[in-house]
């Protein structure tokens, strides 16, 4: 039986809400952490982490064995603050922490995994962080700056967000320029050889319309070992719902735990 509980994360002041579950087994557990990418629309901005089907995925991790914290980084679903990148980081930072200091967590084992934005936060946090054990990165980008930094500036960048539902305040950001930087500093071709000697994985869709493909050959090029890189032939963007690639991760991730 599947225990699970929300849970509310301090993050710059900001309430990130979340949730945990747990398996029936006896701890310590081993943990990961799942890291959403960017929301396209005004639907998948607004919804909670646990309506968006993350819960289910989390639940098939838990009957394998981990602990799965899931949760809204800043500006999304019933989480406090607007989007912005450095503060995705913050936020993935606070989730970290609230694992380490829960008794029943394997602070040995402590994994990462991120869908398109979500692991490209993690590509950098983990390149910083040595509570990370393991990274798992779906569809990231390997760089920000080709989608959103332009000749144009950064209204037409905050006025998108802001139509997305992410950028909620008037007032926000209060530097427009700063905040379009932000895409420039989270940069996971300028980090991604830094997770090593932490094993990296990167699955990636070869039909992802989105990201184009190319960037999970950057990233494992620029990565140190161990790595592993798997292309998913037709896959797109949004490969958490293929099947085979989700088979590949929950594999990879039981192969890093200790025997």
């Amino acid at each position: 039986m599947i225990r699970k509980k929300d849970v509310n994360l301090n993050s710059d002041g900001l309430r990130i809400s979340g949730q945990i579950f747990f398996p029936d087994i006896k701890p310590l557990y081993p943990a990961v952490c799942i890291c959403h990418g960017i929301p396209n629309d005004v639907q998948s901005a607004t919804t909670d982490i646990k309506e968006r089907g993350y819960a289910g995925f989390a639940e098939r991790l838990c009957r394998e064995g981990f602990a799965v914290l899931i949760f809204n980084f800043r500006g999304v679903g019933s989480s406090e603050g607007n989007f912005d990148l450095t503060g995705w980081t913050t936020d993935l930072k606070a989730a970290i922490r609230y694992l380490w200091s829960q008794d029943d967590i394997r602070r040995s084992s402590v994994y990462l995994l991120g869908f398109s934005a979500g692991g490209a936060v993690s590509i950098c946090v983990a390149a910083e962080d040595r509570r990370i054990s393991a990274v798992a990165a779906c569809a990231s980008p390997s760089e920000f700056e080709s989608y959103f930094v332009t000749e144009k500036g950064p209204a037409p960048v905050v006025e998108h967000f802001r139509n997305v539902g992410i950028i909620r305040d008037k007032d926000f950001p209060p530097s427009p320029d700063e905040w379009l930087q932000t895409f420039q500093k989270v940069r996971p071709l300028d980090y991604v050889q830094d997770i090593s000697p932490v094993p990296l994985l990167i699955v990636h869709g070869t039909a992802d319309e989105t990201v184009d493909v190319s960037n999970a050959r950057k990233l494992y090029d620029k990565a140190g070992e161990p790595k592993d890189l798997h292309l998913m032939e037709g896959v797109s963007h949004r490969i958490r719902l293929d099947e085979a690639s989700m088979n590949i991760v929950i594999d990879w991730l039981k192969e890093r735990l200790p025997h």
